[in-house]
């Protein structure tokens, strides 16, 4: 994309259902900081909405639901993040995250039922960040003790997630209406929303799906459509359409589909501030529709990949890799994975960057609160990135992380520089011009190492 900071998307627009909704995300193509121009010839600094050279983002965020053993959860995993061989053959070198839990059900993998073994995978798949998201506590988790228990576990091992998503019912769960938690809720023998918070939860997700493809762009609800499923799409659309007018009215939830954004600030109901984020399932047969293991090739089609590409927009996308079809012969059959590989080829084209979600998310958060200002001082620019300026949450930036990726459009490359309060960056990516025709600088943006067992 080719925007800068301030500038709002100009393309048009036909006059569609879209049209019903497009004003309601003036600004998804924008940021909240402008670049500050100093000195003459720089005024073409600005900032690329994705990493150099890709044109959109996504994350598969996997909740863990029903996935039978460590063994499953680690060859999935393994499968989609390296290269080895694998169950499921050899490997696609993604960058995909998944969701633990602790206390559930015997017949489940998670964090208690696991042994010695699959806990020491646990660790070492948090360190590495390829698990990167808290799904409540479980099911079986129904106190404050219960939560501290598991959060004691986590420290006492080097690991923390600051990633949460409300999973089933859990009474943990933060969302009241849909998930009936209670994890908020200072009178309720659930709450541990401070003993959470303050163990490094900053992103928070209370079962908000979209049907629309691409975040952080203005939504297109006409894209839901399917010619093949006429009916069963047209539901969907009109209910994605009541979830943009009811939230366009005021309604606290759906608040977040009209704005069409991945990130939104918030509060929990104790009100702690929090970012809450909006995860898509672009499917024709609704947010539900094809969330599992055996589904997934039905949602990751070239149609859905090129569309979001096309759109350049973002993408968390809502699914549960653990659900199997009965007496599947791996975790991920051929459907799966012949899905899995369109979008491993659509990253190796450079069109769209496949990551995790921790990492999605803290890339959003740094365009949003970064604080600009680009200078000449005689033949070099120098960019200045301020990362506490517009800080909405307790917990600071990473510097070596959330900013990874970060691209500017830059008239000379080779003599421009970035300064992160006030320290240089010691190595850039220079780039070449994109579609665009403008050449550009990155921060480098470092893949995760996938654990070796």
């Amino acid at each position: 994309m080719t925007t800068g900071i301030q500038a709002k998307s100009t393309g048009k627009r036909s006059p569609t259902i879209d049209a019903e909704v497009s004003e309601l995300s003036s600004q998804a193509h924008t940021q909240s900081n402008a670049i500050a121009h100093e000195g003459a010839n720089v005024e073409s600094v600005t900032m690329r909405h994705w990493p150099y050279p890709f044109r959109a983002m996504l994350a598969v965020c996997s909740d863990l639901d029903e996935t039978p053993n460590r063994q499953s959860y680690w060859d999935t995993a393994e499968f989609l993040n390296t290269t080895r061989s694998t169950p499921m053959g050899e490997g696609l070198g993604l960058e995909v995250g998944n969701t633990i839990y602790f206390d559930m059900a015997a017949d489940q993998f998670a964090y208690w039922n696991t042994d010695d073994a699959g806990r020491s995978m646990v660790h070492s798949l948090i360190r590495s960040g390829h698990i990167d998201c808290l799904h409540s506590f479980g099911d079986l988790a129904t106190t404050r003790e219960h939560a501290q228990r598991a959060l004691d576990e986590l420290e006492q091992n080097g690991c923390r997630l600051d990633v949460w998503i409300d999973h089933a019912r859990a009474v943990t769960n933060f969302d009241g209406e849909v998930m009936l938690g209670e994890g908020d809720v200072t009178s309720s023998p659930a709450y541990h929303a401070d003993l959470t918070i303050k163990h490094g939860v900053q992103y928070v997700w209370r079962c908000r799906v979209t049907s629309v493809l691409g975040q952080n762009v203005p939504p297109q609800l006409g894209g839901i459509l399917s010619s093949a499923h006429p009916i069963a799409s047209g539901k969907t659309l009109a209910k994605e359409l009541t979830k943009h007018v009811l939230s366009r009215m005021g309604n606290e939830k759906y608040a977040v589909h009209a704005p069409n954004r991945i990130l939104t600030r918030s509060k929990l109901r104790d009100g702690q501030p929090v970012y809450e984020f909006l995860r898509c399932n672009p499917h024709w047969g609704g947010v539900s529709s094809y969330d599992t293991a055996w589904g997934i090739g039905d949602v990751l089609t070239d149609r859905m990949l090129q569309r979001l590409v096309q759109r350049e927009g973002g993408c968390i996308l809502y699914t549960h890799l653990g659900k199997s079809k009965p007496n599947a012969s791996a975790p991920l059959e051929a459907p799966a994975i012949e899905g899995f590989r369109r979008l491993a080829a659509t990253q190796a084209r450079g069109e769209l960057l496949v990551t995790t979600t921790r990492r999605l998310l803290g890339y959003c958060r740094a365009k949003e609160e970064i604080s600009l200002t680009a200078s000449r001082l005689d033949d070099s620019i120098t960019i200045d990135i301020d990362t506490q300026k517009n800080r909405y949450a307790t917990l600071p930036l990473i510097i070596d992380r959330d900013l990874e990726g970060l691209t500017f459009y830059t008239p000379d490359p080779d003599r421009t520089r970035i300064r992160i309060d006030g320290e240089v960056v010691p190595k850039l990516t220079r780039n070449a011009a994109d579609s665009s025709g403008r050449k550009s600088v990155s921060i480098p943006w470092t893949r995760l190492e996938f654990p070796e067992s």
